[in-house]
């Protein structure tokens, strides 16, 4: 017997992280990755703080793939931010390098966003946010992590899975663990059971 009620829940993302924390809390999975310029849309709206960009591209990636499904639609995207300064996925090697240079020894936040789409509309929306704080790499520290991490440093904003060699890069962690991941699985899961999805 499952928890869930009615139809799998469609995942407008290619993220396997998503698709796994939602599968481990018994929620049936259809991806559909919605297929939207994200640094179009980021350039568009330039003057957004990292809190509304996250969302923003959730909201936009929920409805692009509500509109050719049914069924609750979510999208998700997560932000790195250092103060004011906004990070992306580094392009490889030597951009991963940079932003970890400039990220150790401080602390940035991450803005996890999630929306659901039925029907084309927005129908619930939210962002959290954690704080990390790196400790200070040296230098042959940081060619060891990017050697044993290899090409999966271009896979994510900051440059880190923390769920693997990531957390050799941190001395502190506020917010929940959900939040880290890209997800904010408490904050949905709320909302599932007030939609009548969840008991």
């Amino acid at each position: 017997m499952s928890l869930w009620r009615g139809e799998p829940l469609i995942l407008a993302s290619k993220s396997e992280v998503r698709r796994k924390l939602l599968e481990a809390a018994a929620i049936p999975v259809a991806v559909d990755p919605a297929d939207i310029d994200e640094r179009g849309v980021e350039t568009k709206h330039a003057n957004l703080g990292p809190h509304e960009a996250a969302l923003l591209l959730a909201r936009e990636k929920a409805l692009a793939t509500s509109r050719r499904r049914t069924g609750l639609v979510l999208g998700a995207d997560q932000t790195l931010a250092l103060g004011t300064r906004r990070f992306s996925k580094p392009a490889g090697r030597a951009a991963a390098r940079e932003q970890l240079n400039t990220l150790a020894g401080q602390t940035h936040a991450l803005h996890s966003a999630a929306a659901i789409a039925s029907g084309g509309k927005i129908v619930f929306e939210v962002v959290t946010t954690a704080r990390l704080t790196m400790r200070a790499l040296s230098g042959e520290f940081l060619d060891a992590y990017l050697d044993a991490a290899g090409e999966r440093v271009t896979t994510s904003v900051g440059a880190y899975q923390l769920e693997g060699l990531g957390v050799h890069l941190f001395d502190r962690i506020e917010g929940d663990h959900f939040t880290v991941l890209g997800l904010p699985l408490l904050k949905l899961l709320a909302y599932f059971r007030e939609a009548g999805r969840l008991p």
